[in-house]
């Protein structure tokens, strides 16, 4: 194994499609993103099951269908050689911004946003497709640029590789994914080795930038935001004054996963089954788990979320080069903000702001994105284990 995940390799030494056929994936990705699909579908059912009159299978059919579509689409992408789309950056990068601006001009307006484009039978998210899409053309951007990785400039040009797409994503509007854009590429950075100075000066500006956007600004009488998109943001700092505005959804969230104490209510828990909860198959899904199956259910869920988060970082390491350990840090950064925002927001210590929670949270873009990851995630391992067979080597888990 490697001494250093960030080791500037470029190998191409690759064996028999054949043998990359016969290696098997990684048994505990595979039993943590199994588990969490399962997990999906039986909280889902009771949870919407009075959604829509006369359809109570309606979101667990769909639900299962993406996750079905989802889990085919990851392994053929798993016995692909991940190596090979490093060369489709430019083009990578060009899809997701005209994907991304395509939903500006084409997309469904509901509830205030333009987030997707209605299609027969789905309804196609582009700010979630785009995570991966950047992940995959920033882990190349980097590679290209390894012998100047400590300029700035390098810093500067990735940073606004993600920040561009990110705006269009948080004027539809949709910041949760634009924020995942930006924690994509610090981390990367972060792992491609980037001076500490550097990083020390983006998180600065992060800061700097928070505070004009929601204090200065607003005090001055000018509103970058919208006063319901600010309200938002900063309803979990005082709950209570806005417990029946946009601190609503929080105060019950937290109430539903209160009641389920430390088995459930079942099934038939009233506060998500009867809408308490608004939006409790999507960004609020783990409030629905919790009243249902209680503490231990909770648990469950959060420990196969360590489990993928786990090989994730475990493939990071394994990985046979730059690009590969590039792309598994893209995705665990994905999954580790996602994770922590979403569930943060259901029990009250982090602001909403529409943040999915993976694999669990019903819709199709956001599932299928996932399992894409999840497929190039496997690409890796079976990669870096069919690279470490032909150099006579004995990989561990």
């Amino acid at each position: 194994m490697r001494s250093s995940p960030i080791q500037a390799t470029d190998d191409h030494s690759a064996p028999t499609g054949a043998r990359i056929f016969t290696l098997p994936l990684d048994p505990l990705l595979t039993l943590a993103t199994l588990g969490l699909a399962i997990a999906s579908v039986v909280t889902l059912g009771p949870a919407t099951q009075n959604a829509i009159a006369g359809q109570p299978g309606y979101y667990v059919h769909r639900q299962t269908i993406y996750l079905v579509v989802g889990g085919l689409l990851m392994l053929v992408l798993s016995r692909l050689d991940y190596g090979r789309i490093r060369q489709l950056k430019y083009g990578i990068y060009a899809v997701l911004m005209l994907s991304i601006l395509a939903v500006l001009g084409l997309g469904h307006t509901a509830q205030g946003a333009q987030r997707a484009i209605v299609l027969p039978g789905f309804s196609f998210q582009a700010s979630e497709l785009g995570k991966v899409l950047l992940i995959v053309a920033l882990s190349a951007f980097v590679v290209d640029r390894t012998r100047r990785l400590r300029e700035r400039d390098t810093t500067v040009r990735v940073m606004l590789a993600a920040l561009v797409p990110a705006m269009f994503v948080i004027a539809q509007p949709d910041l949760g994914s634009g924020m995942v854009y930006m924690v994509i590429a610090f981390t990367m950075l972060f792992v491609a080795g980037t001076p500490w100075r550097q990083l020390a000066a983006l998180i600065a500006l992060v800061v700097v930038s928070l505070s004009f956007v929601l204090v200065a600004a607003p005090a001055a009488g000018v509103h970058v935001l919208k006063p319901y998109e600010t309200e938002r943001l900063t309803a979990f700092l005082h709950p209570t004054p806005n417990s029946q505005k946009q601190g609503y959804q929080q105060e019950e969230s937290k109430i539903a996963i209160g009641s389920g104490q430390k088995t459930g209510r079942g099934t038939n828990a009233p506060l998500t089954r009867l809408n308490y909860v608004p939006e409790d198959h999507t960004d609020f899904v783990f409030a629905a788990v919790g009243e249902q199956y209680g503490f231990l259910g909770a648990a469950l869920v959060l420990s196969l979320y360590a489990l993928l988060i786990w090989r994730t970082l475990r493939i990071l390491v394994m990985a046979k080069d730059l690009f590969g350990s590039l792309v598994a840090a893209g995705i665990a950064a994905m999954l580790m903000f996602q994770v922590f925002v979403n569930v943060g927001m259901t029990i009250g210590i982090m602001p909403i702001t529409g943040v999915t929670l993976p694999l669990m949270s019903y819709g199709g873009s956001s599932v299928i994105t996932t399992l894409l990851a999840v497929g190039l995630l496997q690409s890796i391992y079976v990669q870096a284990r069919a690279s470490q067979a032909l150099k006579g080597r004995v990989l561990r888990y």
